[in-house]
């Protein structure tokens, strides 16, 4: 099997071209200085590092882009976003690249990342604003981790927690509504 430095290099600006234009982001103006990098709070769980996406993608390596883990789970805390010397906005390539794996229903790595990120939205979505009891309820069930959880007897743990912040004010046991929710709904009209 060949690894990714036996193999010769063919530079396709395809992937470049769809991210600038869709995206709205000139990742060609990244000179790989590596500050997003040094500045990552969550490289330690990346495959590929933020500068190496932006480099990738320059490259036109789509299949090692939209395959890695990096991309799910970078948090948009947009860390590298303010530490870049040329504005490159790589958190919203993240957003941007997230959504393209979507559209295409694409089989991502991080399959967890992706049913909480849809869990988070549609939460939003529906309420205008997250309600995290019911948030991190459904997750469990279309994670599958409940099953985990309760074969370990770990769930016991997370229900202490949750108890622990209904009697600190932390956690609410019913939803609240925000006055905007129409407005909120509209941001969604034609997203996946």
């Amino acid at each position: 099997m060949q690894t990714m430095e036996d193999r010769v290099l063919e530079i396709n600006s395809g992937l470049l071209r769809e991210v600038e234009e869709k995206g709205g982001v000139k990742v060609s103006a990244c000179y790989q200085c590596r500050k997003c990098t040094n500045g990552c709070p969550v490289t330690f769980a990346m495959d590929l590092y933020p500068d190496q996406v932006m480099r990738f993608i320059q490259l036109g390596l789509k299949k090692e882009v939209l395959e890695s883990s990096t991309i799910w789970v970078c948090a948009s805390c947009e860390t590298c976003t303010t530490r870049c010397p040329n504005e490159v906005d790589i958190a919203r390539v993240m957003d941007y690249l997230k959504q393209k794996i979507v559209a295409e229903k694409a089989d991502p790595k991080e399959k967890k990342v992706l049913t909480f990120h849809q869990v988070f939205l549609d939460d939003v979505r529906k309420r205008g604003r997250v309600f995290e009891a019911g948030l991190m309820q459904t997750y469990l069930f279309r994670s599958g981790e409940i099953f985990s959880k309760i074969k370990d007897l770990s769930i016991l743990e997370e229900m202490q927690l949750g108890l622990t912040m209904v009697r600190k004010g932390r956690l609410n046991l019913l939803p609240k509504s925000i006055k905007g929710k129409e407005e909120v709904k509209r941001l969604f009209k034609d997203r996946p």
